[in-house]
């Protein structure tokens, strides 16, 4: 069959890839070369391309002008072995590349004699040069068919709705169908309707916002500490903040930055809080906010507490 790969092809290939560095090169034609491409403007190595010593130096030219983009009038090409300069190739470009003594492991540098070049002071890799489209936030508001227009038709509909839950139930349902697809049944929590895999309505979606109640106690002052993570910090602000969210909340600076904001509401720019820092503060629901006797930690006495095996 053609294009298949034999053993000896096999054996040839595994040869080359474990072989030690002065045999690498051992299982090639002894009309073939592997060198090197530099560039005089570009980072980049081409590493190891594969040439036969009876091709032309207007073929290498050729290679070098399509991996690099220095035509062949605007090559200067010089002969390096080992990161030295052992020699230069001529202005014949009918000569053949085996006729310069070029061997397998040796590198062919290309010095761009274009004053004009593009690839001129990192014009092909420097990323900073490119001129990037920036648009504002109140060009961004007026277009239609964006992720925002969406999320506001979204939101007409249901004033409860938020990204956040929305990613998150279309993550539910794309796991959902890969259960289904390798079970043939609906995961827990999903079912058919008519046909269609459908999530089960949940009751906590019924459930009104968290109101007063959830926030009872706590007062502007009161040292508290934060679950996940048992996070110590100042009660910096109780009440609500449309902007993130309907219900009450407990704005707080912590005493290290461990938090997600600096007392800002990042959608809207408000100040709700000054937490002294980025990520010293952040929004957190009641019930996981605990307001007493809660100093800001001594980092030496955890350290004079710690086991000795662990410093």
């Amino acid at each position: 069959m053609a294009g298949q790969i034999n053993n000896q092809d096999m054996l040839a290939l595994k040869s080359y890839v474990m072989a030690q560095d002065g045999q690498k090169y051992a299982q090639l034609h002894d009309d073939t070369v592997m060198i090197d491409i530099t560039h005089s403007n570009l980072v980049q190595r081409h590493i190891e391309l594969r040439f036969d010593k009876h091709e032309k130096i207007e073929e290498l030219k050729f290679r070098i002008h399509r991996q690099t983009g220095t035509p062949p009038d605007y090559q200067k090409l010089l002969i390096k072995q080992a990161g030295q300069v052992i020699g230069e190739i001529g202005p014949d470009d009918s000569k053949m590349i085996g006729f310069y003594g070029i061997e397998s492991g040796m590198e062919v540098h290309c010095v761009d004699l274009n004053p004009y070049s593009a690839s001129a002071n990192g014009g092909y890799e420097d990323v900073s040069k490119i001129k990037k489209y920036k648009m504002s936030d109140e060009e961004y508001e007026k277009r239609k068919g964006t992720l925002r227009d969406w999320a506001k038709k979204q939101k007409q509909k249901d004033a409860t709705f938020t990204l956040e839950r929305h990613a998150k139930e279309h993550a539910a349902m794309v796991e959902a169908n890969r259960y289904y697809k390798q079970t043939g049944e609906a995961p827990p929590g999903f079912s058919f309707v008519d046909g269609k895999l459908t999530a089960d309505p949940k009751d906590e979606e019924n459930i009104a916002p968290p109101g007063t109640e959830t926030v009872e106690g706590m007062e502007v002052g009161n040292r508290c500490e934060i679950q996940p993570g048992a996070r110590r910090g100042t009660v910096m602000f109780v009440g609500e903040i449309e902007e993130i969210g309907a219900g009450h909340w407990v704005g707080v600076k912590f005493d290290e930055p461990v938090g997600m904001t600096n007392g800002t509401v990042k959608k809207t720019g408000k100040v709700v809080f000054d937490a002294g820092g980025e990520n010293m503060g952040g929004f957190i629901r009641g019930k996981n906010v605990k307001v007493g006797d809660f100093p800001e930690r001594d980092l030496m006495d955890e350290l004079e507490d710690s086991d000795e095996d662990e410093l």
